[in-house]
């Protein structure tokens, strides 16, 4: 994937059947299922593929244990099969994970043991293991870490993880491969009309500045919580039709809490769910649900979040953290669909909404990234019909992600899938660039090549944030690798020393949002 040639394609033939705004989840997941199906397809991300919501994610592929107790049948059912398809198609990004939920009432064994027990029969064939009620011992044998203060037991039970933003990148390709025209740091300023009907976009270049027309028979609008903000621009009004939710996480070495699993804290104090999750040899806790008012780029984490993240963990955990124990903080906004008057955003539907505006663009919102495919299977359907375009069936159910391979690799490199062999070989054809980017962590001076050559990425933060997601797991050490990586991408990109020296002190700024003050 490079982005010049692939802006050269456009400048040749400017004409599309069906153009995709948005380069999270979603829109990557359109992107595919159009591409795969024949359709003359053109992506356009007005940042990074999955700056936003889709890397900020819990990185699981889950059906949503707390949307059963909620009684939402239908939305667990859909979102267990999607995981199953999810894990089946792309197993070098994607894997299974044991879960234990620690009970500290006789009853609640059973309580819970039964909605878990018929989380994993809805799974049907796509089940990951069985759920078993474990005694006091088996689930301390399982969360070592685990404060055993009024321990009972615990529930055993079996969830899909991911990495978020790898797998936005393998759509990316995927979308790619089947001949989609996909293109980052592109946005949309504009729609020309036709009476009242979308014909055409205006695009501009974010990096030159140069401006593009670009015709097509229909327009998906896949951008999440920016939503409301391209529909002012088609539509021509101030409808709200996203309520933002913002969630955090933090990550710690996983020596604060020793696990042989995830754990799942199923009761907070406002009715969330709590997840301890081991992701890249780190300690993943998250979530928290705040309404919010504006939408941004980089969402700020809120010292009452950190607060509440860290009090609960500390009630569960041995080993008590504080904010220096705290590697990196992340904030990510879910675009849920509003919904009457309801305020509390932890009661909104995880549902997505498909709609056709008077402007014939096609709308899709809401939703989350175990239902990506589905959610993209229907929109693609429903564009098909308002672009009167032949009908071809999805094809995506079993269709291979890029990187797709059958066997787990042991190398950190595994996360590649199938590239990680040409990874390996470029180490070996020259030995610098097997050299570390940092000290501590396994990331390699090819890694950084391969995601510039390959993988599309443009500045420091594309490679440090979401191909390698040094950011997320430790910020100083980002912080301290931008430097090797800046001097890394600058040739490749054909930049100079200025550009250099702004990339890094873009990123530095940046990274003091991902950093929790002491």
């Amino acid at each position: 994937m490079i982005r010049e040639k692939k802006l050269e394609q456009l400048r040749e033939n400017s004409g599309f059947e069906i153009v995709i705004i948005g380069g999270g989840a979603t829109g990557l997941g359109c992107a595919v299922d159009a591409a795969s199906r024949g359709y003359k397809t053109l992506l356009l991300e007005q940042c990074d593929f999955a700056k936003g919501t889709s890397s900020r994610s819990t990185k699981l592929i889950h059906g949503g244990v707390r949307y059963l107790q909620q009684g939402n049948i239908h939305l667990v059912r859909e979102a267990l099969l999607e995981r199953g398809r999810l894990l089946r198609n792309a197993p070098h990004v994607c894997h299974k994970l044991p879960f234990v939920v620690p009970v500290y009432h006789y009853w609640d064994k059973f309580f819970y043991g039964f909605g878990l027990w018929l989380y994993e029969f809805l799974s049907g064939k796509f089940s990951l293991g069985k759920t078993r009620i474990l005694s006091k011992n088996e689930t301390i044998a399982y969360l070592p870490g685990l404060d055993t203060t009024n321990l009972k037991g615990g529930v055993l039970y079996y969830d899909g993880q991911f990495d978020d933003s790898r797998l936005a990148v393998n759509l990316a390709q995927t979308a790619a491969g089947q001949g989609a025209l996909v293109l980052n740091y592109c946005q949309v300023v504009d729609f020309v009309k036709k009476g009242n009907k979308v014909v055409s976009l205006v695009m501009k270049d974010v990096l030159s500045g140069q401006l593009y027309e670009v015709k097509t028979k229909v327009v998906i609008n896949a951008t999440g919580v920016f939503s409301d903000t391209l529909l002012q621009k088609s539509e021509g009004h101030a409808e709200e039709t996203i309520a933002p939710s913002q969630g955090i996480h933090l990550v710690l070495n996983k020596s604060y809490f020793e696990n042989f699993s995830a754990m799942l804290i199923p009761k907070t104090s406002d009715g969330r769910v709590l997840f301890v999750v081991p992701w890249h040899d780190k300690l993943l806790l998250g979530t928290t649900d705040t309404p919010m008012q504006q939408v941004d780029l980089e969402p700020k984490p809120l010292k009452e979040e950190v607060d509440f993240i860290v009090n609960h963990f500390n009630f569960y955990s041995k080993v008590k953290i504080k904010y220096a124990d705290i590697n990196s903080v992340f904030a990510g906004l879910r675009p849920l669909v509003k919904s009457g008057s309801k305020q509390k955003t932890a009661v909104l539907s995880r549902e997505h909404s498909l709609k056709v505006f008077p402007s014939g663009v096609v709308d899709i919102s809401g939703g989350k990234w175990t239902t990506y495919r589905k959610m993209a299977e229907q929109t693609i359907n429903k564009a098909v019909k308002i672009a009167d375009l032949s009908f071809v069936p999805c094809q995506t159910k079993r269709l291979k992600i890029h990187g797709f391979v059958s066997k787990k690799s042991n190398s950190h490199l595994g996360i590649y899938g199938s590239d990680e062999l040409l990874i390996e070989k470029m180490m070996r054809e020259d030995v610098t660039l097997a050299e570390k980017i940092h000290p501590e962590y396994p990331y390699t001076k090819a890694e950084v090549v391969w995601t510039v050559k390959e993988e599309m990425a443009l500045t420091v933060e594309d490679v440090l944030a979401r191909r390698i997601r040094l950011l997320f797991l430790d910020a100083k050490a980002a912080m301290e690798a931008a430097p090797v990586v800046a001097q890394i991408m600058a040739p490749l990109l054909f930049k100079d020393e200025l550009w250099e020296r702004e990339q890094v002190i873009a990123f530095r700024k940046l990274t003091q949002g991902y950093m929790v003050s002491v």
